[in-house]
């Protein structure tokens, strides 16, 4: 009798052990990020994120991502339009890129990628100023290091 006590224990153990291997968690992965596709003219509606009627005073965010050896840059500015169709408007700029202390091309676009940088840390600049290039005094600066 005994014998047939460990034996019982035993299989009890291993077919607990044996079920209990399909319940085990999925190992997380990263998100992935889903392009949205518009499929219909009608189907969302763009609006502006802040209203340049009111004496809202400027400022600016910079978000940044590299991948590679392209540096994805998205900004956010309150209080200024990049919209040269509104100069009738008190504050319309534009950005100036800086990469290692030198001019390098402007943008109109809040969200914009830097390519072909060579390898190694570069500092990054970004300057908003007005359409005649008379700065507004939002500027962000940050490093970034592509791989080689």
């Amino acid at each position: 009798m005994n014998r047939v006590i460990p034996k019982a224990l035993i299989l009890l153990l291993m077919g607990l052990t044996m079920g209990c291997q399909k319940d085990l968690p999925k190992p997380e992965t990263k998100p992935k990020i889903v392009i949205m596709k518009q499929t219909n003219r009608k189907q969302y509606e763009i609006l502006p994120v802040y209203n340049q009627n009111t004496n809202e005073i400027p400022s600016l965010i910079v978000n940044h991502e590299t991948r590679g050896s392209q540096v994805m840059i998205e900004c956010i500015v309150t209080g200024i339009s990049f919209r040269e169709t509104d100069r009738s408007k008190d504050k319309v700029g534009k950005m100036v890129v800086w990469i290692d202390g030198k001019r390098a091309s402007e943008a109109t676009a809040a969200a914009f990628i830097i390519k072909g940088l060579s390898p190694g840390s570069h500092k990054l600049k970004i300057e908003v100023v007005k359409l005649n290039n008379e700065p507004y005094g939002l500027t962000k600066e940050f490093m970034v290091n592509i791989p080689k």
